[in-house]
């Protein structure tokens, strides 16, 4: 695959990379990320589930926004902190199935075993969610693959992200949301609500809508090909910083963003694929380049 930028129809450059440890808690701004075939390196790694195994997110405990990751690679430990709580400590290493008990668990309707985090995580996640609950860990050995419908025939694999490994947008799009609310007399929201693994600049409004390929300028050649538009559920209404729901965000994005690729579903964002590049460092900052296309 060629990544020949002088022949991109679009130009511009990697504005921010976020992190997404344990699916539907808060995410991580970094400056560099390790790009994996599942997407950014640890995103959607950890998952919480309910005792019946199925997974939590903030549609049903909006405070788990409240949950803060941190990376301490030196120190092979996830951390998670939480309102008044001491923080939780997570090896970031794999465990060995003969040392850790699995659980069968299911994201949507993709059922897979995972490996149990202990009681100490259990208790810990209980307290801060107000429900019985357990944390576990993805294991690489599961198969769960992005709709082929989407992916261009590409086997892309996930861990426990909703469907795709990676989620792309545009800063453009959220200073246009921003605008229509503020004309509208609402406040404006972060970008961050929308949980965007690569958020672009230089990009016209939803600009990646329209994109086939995308090209990151790094060591070795990055093609990340655009898939599915990210159908929007009600976890961008959720203000992260007070776990409060603002509607308006919702019926905001609903006034413009009815998709006919998705038969008029809201959507905002689309969910891609590595094609190429695995193993390569994204770092914001860098240049990207696309070709576009219109179905």
């Amino acid at each position: 695959m060629t990544t020949n930028f002088d022949q991109a129809d679009v130009a511009g450059t990697v504005g921010a990379l976020w992190v997404f440890p344990v699916k539907s808690c808060a995410g991580i701004s970094v400056q560099q990320a390790k790009l994996l075939p599942t997407g950014l390196e640890w995103d959607r790694a950890w998952m919480v589930v309910d005792e019946q195994g199925v997974f939590v997110t903030q549609r049903e405990v909006a405070h788990m926004a409240w949950v803060q990751p941190r990376i301490d690679v030196d120190g092979g430990q996830l951390l998670l902190s939480f309102p008044g709580q001491e923080d939780l400590s997570i090896p970031l290493a794999l465990p060995w199935m003969t040392e850790v008990p699995q659980l069968h668990v299911q994201v949507w309707s993709c059922h897979v075993n995972a490996w149990d985090m202990g009681p100490e995580a259990a208790s810990w996640f209980s307290q801060a969610l107000g429900r019985a609950c357990r944390l576990v860990r993805f294991d690489p050995a599961q198969q769960r693959l992005s709709s082929s419908k989407w992916t261009g025939g590409i086997r892309a694999p996930n861990q426990f992200a909703d469907g795709y490994p990676l989620l792309v947008t545009t800063s453009s799009a959220f200073a246009a949301l921003n605008e229509r609310l503020q004309a509208q007399g609402h406040a404006v929201v972060d970008g961050v609500r929308f949980r965007a693994n690569i958020v672009l600049n230089g990009l016209a409004e939803h600009e990646e809508d329209y994109i086939d390929t995308l090209w990151v300028q790094a060591a070795e050649p990055v093609a990340i090909r655009m898939g599915k538009p990210c159908s929007r559920c009600p976890i961008p209404n959720i203000d992260p910083r007070t776990a409060q729901s603002s509607p308006e965000v919702g019926d905001t994005i609903h006034q413009y963003r009815q998709d006919a690729r998705l038969d008029g579903a809201i959507t905002f964002g689309m969910n891609a694929v590595v094609a190429q590049g695995a193993g390569q460092l994204l770092q914001v900052g860098q240049a990207v380049g696309g070709l576009l296309k219109f179905d």
